[in-house]
């Protein structure tokens, strides 16, 4: 392989693995909530996860249960 290569690849496995962690939706909120809300603080991640938890509960969407 060379250099190149393993650069794409580990760029790949990288925005995977952000995007199943959920990492990659909290830095899109962040730009979001910077760009709508210029000077009010950014949620932390634990804010951040328990706003969306709560939006969840209050809003079930397609969930049968």
């Amino acid at each position: 392989m060379t250099a190149p290569n393993v650069r794409h690849w580990a760029r790949t496995v990288r925005w995977y693995l952000r995007e199943l962690m959920g990492e990659a939706e909290y830095d899109r909120y962040c730009e979001r909530h910077r760009h709508r809300h210029a000077g009010a603080p950014v949620p932390t991640r634990r804010e951040y996860d328990a706003l969306r938890t709560r939006r969840r509960e209050e809003r079930p969407e397609g969930r049968c249960c």
